[in-house]
């Protein structure tokens, strides 16, 4: 267990901050966080944004979708670890360990997977990049400001039953969400296929959105092993975000295909 008066102040802790200028800024950020939840929702329940599949005109000067995804996941990389090293904790055992988890996620959405899109003229609007540049440096200070500062971990907290099963968690989605993306980029094998094809094989058998549902998870995850408001924020924004997505790709390969699986739901097997 953790030492009174720190594991247990994880979904309080704000309400112990001072008013010093940095206290009132991390206020603003996390409660703000909760408002772009609720504004997220609300658009992405309205307009699909306009890339991928769902790509269209009338978004004004686009880039190209490789450079789009390097530029607006960068700030979870470069703000996450700036902000995290000017917190008092940065040095303890548990924000570090959080730190990793998180910077995993990231190396791989930022670094890697950009390199394994296709490059063939797939466009992204400057304007969802700006936007998705602009959450991410939002929330990453609100990632790392929590972890490493306002966040007051003792090291038992790392075999505790709530981090190993935000860990477990955490891990399971970010395995799922790559396995989702690998059988996606393998349905064209021949780099001059351009088509759009039904994917299979596991979960793909019960949902379109696989990828998606994996990425849900893990920051559920993050959520647990955080035992924090900022954690849990972004697992709302996550999700405001990509249920709305996964519903409106089900629809698209509703449509498109005429031998898509009836009983195939959009992100939660039998449910969803």
């Amino acid at each position: 267990m953790m030492e009174e008066g720190r594991i247990e102040q994880g979904l309080s802790q704000e309400q112990q901050l001072g008013d010093d200028g940095s206290d009132v800024v991390f206020k603003i950020a996390l409660w703000g966080m909760y408002l772009v939840a609720a504004l997220m929702y609300f658009a992405t329940t309205r307009i699909s944004a306009p890339f991928g599949r769902h790509t269209r005109r009338g978004w004004g000067p686009s880039m190209s979708a490789r450079e789009a995804w390097i530029v607006m996941e960068s700030p979870a990389l470069f703000v996450m670890a700036l902000v995290y090293h000017h917190g008092q904790h940065h040095l303890d055992v548990v924000p570090h360990v959080l730190l990793r988890l998180f910077q995993l996620h990231y190396i791989h959405r930022c670094l890697v997977y950009p390199f394994r899109i296709r490059n063939d003229g797939k466009v992204m609007p400057i304007l969802v990049c700006s936007v998705a540049f602009l959450f991410n440096f939002h929330n990453a200070y609100l990632q790392a400001s929590w972890i490493s500062h306002y966040g007051d971990y003792a090291a038992s907290w790392l075999t505790s039953p709530q981090f190993m099963l935000g860990a477990l968690l955490f891990l399971l989605g970010f395995c799922v969400n790559i396995w989702a993306d690998s059988v996606l980029f393998n349905l064209r094998t021949d780099g001059l296929d351009k088509s759009y094809k039904i994917p299979r094989g596991f979960l793909y058998e019960y949902v379109t959105c696989p990828n998606y549902l994996g990425e849900i998870v893990e920051w559920l995850g993050w959520g647990v092993m955080t035992n924090s408001w900022a954690g849990f924020a972004f697992f709302l924004c996550t999700l405001a975000n990509l249920a709305p997505r996964a519903a409106a790709h089900h629809q698209w390969y509703l449509k498109k295909f005429n031998d898509y699986p009836p009983s195939r739901k959009a992100l939660i097997p039998f449910v969803y």
